[in-house]
């Protein structure tokens, strides 16, 4: 990295000192202690972009290379069952990422995050210096509400990875397209040298927060050629619920992400992909190395909660389709892995989890109330004991299309699309790819209406315009 983009980038001085007018140094050290008087851990906040929760070695797949994130997994806590709750739209991350940083549930998380009370801007006026680089997807106003330092900003949902258009931090918070640059460097490695730099640079006394939202595996999938050679397209297998089509119509099969391959689907492009997805995700844990190294070596990562996380999957051939824009379990199921201070090392959490969770969590383990307006859950009991449970069900859904609900055992689809309805049931325990329906089973009808039941108590409970 360049000095000057170093120096942009990292260093936070008069900036940092901006962002929190009401603390003075003296009152906003106090405030980074909790009530007991202890340090408050540190934050480091690493999401992925369109990575689905199968790809990670340590969690099962054998084929994929992730030595990084595998190595977070053995020194942490892995959520085997965490979820995104759909989209409203096709761009399924802006909707994840405006309910992740509001605590929000689907319809109450706006896209340009309202008015709401957002977590890396709780921190800060909790006494944290809050640092973001990377991508932001809902918009300039609520970047500048959260972070108190930054760089290497991108302010949209996707681009060449070569070419990817970013900003440098600016105090004010104001954002022209005419100040946008291209960094001539691939984004994952970019995003991670400016979080590096941080990590490096960093000689406050106050606690951070950092966070490094980055724009892969999303396509265009073009993986660095030493990743892409780990993956010949030819030794790819195909996943167990390949399908040419999808078998009806969901409401959106011809949306952007589903004609990024011809139609029907055939396995050479499914398994093309699938290598240049592949390919993309190892690199992306190289990067993710560098940063939890950068931490390492700072001294300050046994005092720092780190989290990895995707915002939403992907199908890639799985039921005919390619894209995010659907309620399987390939679409809304995703990565998460966590490891700090009062995170169990080694260990896996079965219960069921929201990435929308993280906010009233990491709150309540640094001694930061959470705002009245999060609806999130907080995480720390199923932390503390693999038995507990706070969700007993979970429920996501796609614009007014589609709807699920799911137990430990089944999952319940519905469907309206052009004034016709159709329901789907799986049983997730002898049929993970979801390919048997059972909906007209009459040995599933106790576990349908029982389903159905709490679909519609969970429509009621978040909002849904969709409920009857």
């Amino acid at each position: 990295m360049k000095r000057r983009e170093f120096l942009g980038a990292c260093t936070l001085g008069a900036a940092a000192g901006a962002a929190l007018p009401a603390l003075s140094r003296t009152a906003a050290s106090a405030e980074a202690k909790d009530a007991a008087g202890a340090k408050r851990p540190n934050v480091v906040f690493l999401l992925s972009d369109d990575q689905r929760y199968d790809t990670i070695h340590a969690l099962g797949n054998d084929l994929i290379r992730t030595p990084n994130l595998d190595a977070l997994a053995a020194a942490g806590t892995a959520f085997t069952n965490p979820y995104i709750m759909g989209g409203t739209g096709g761009a399924i991350c802006v909707c994840t990422r405006s309910m992740v940083m509001t605590g929000r549930t689907i319809w109450r998380a706006p896209d340009n995050m309202g008015d709401f009370a957002l977590w890396p801007q709780v921190f800060g006026r909790a006494g944290y210096v809050t640092f973001g680089t990377g991508k932001w997807h809902n918009g300039s106003a609520s970047f500048a509400r959260c972070f108190s330092g930054g760089g290497n900003i991108f302010f949209g949902g996707m681009a060449n990875h070569l070419k990817v258009p970013v900003y440098d931090f600016d105090p004010t918070g104001k954002y022209p397209k005419a100040a946008a640059r291209e960094a001539g460097k691939f984004s994952s490695e970019l995003f991670s040298d400016t979080a590096v730099g941080f990590l490096r640079g960093y000689k406050e006394d106050k606690p951070f927060f950092l966070y490094v939202p980055y724009t892969a595996p999303h396509d265009p999938r073009m993986p660095p050629e030493k990743f892409a050679a780990m993956y010949p397209p030819e030794k790819m297998p195909l996943p167990k619920n390949f399908m040419p089509e999808h078998p009806f119509d969901n409401g959106e099969l011809k949306v952007r992400d589903e004609m990024l391959a011809p139609h029907p689907r055939t396995p050479e492009v499914v398994q093309k992909h699938l290598a240049d997805y592949y390919g993309m995700i190892s690199h992306l844990d190289e990067q993710v190395g560098r940063v939890l190294a950068a931490l390492e070596e700072s001294g300050r990562a046994r005092d720092t909660i780190v989290i990895f996380a995707g915002d939403n999957g992907l199908a890639l051939g799985q039921h005919g389709l390619f894209g995010k824009q659907s309620v399987y379990e390939h679409s809304v199921r995703v990565p998460f892995l966590m490891r700090g201070p009062g995170v169990p090392a080694g260990e896996r959490r079965d219960a069921f989890a929201y990435i929308l969770d993280l906010f009233p969590t990491i709150c309540e383990m640094a001694g930061v109330a959470a705002p009245d307006t999060v609806e999130g859950k907080s995480l720390v009991p199923v932390l503390k004991d693999k038995s507990a449970r706070v969700h007993d069900t979970v429920f996501a859904a796609y614009r007014g299309f589609q709807r699920m609900v799911r137990d430990e055992r089944y999952k319940l689809i519905t469907y309206s699309v052009k004034g016709e309805k159709r329901t789907q049931l799986f049983d997730l325990a002898e049929d993970p790819w979801e390919t048997k329906d059972l909906s007209a089973d009459p040995a599933c009808a106790r576990q349908r209406a029982s389903l159905e039941a709490r679909l519609r108590e969970w429509q009621k409970q978040t909002g849904d315009p969709s409920a009857a």
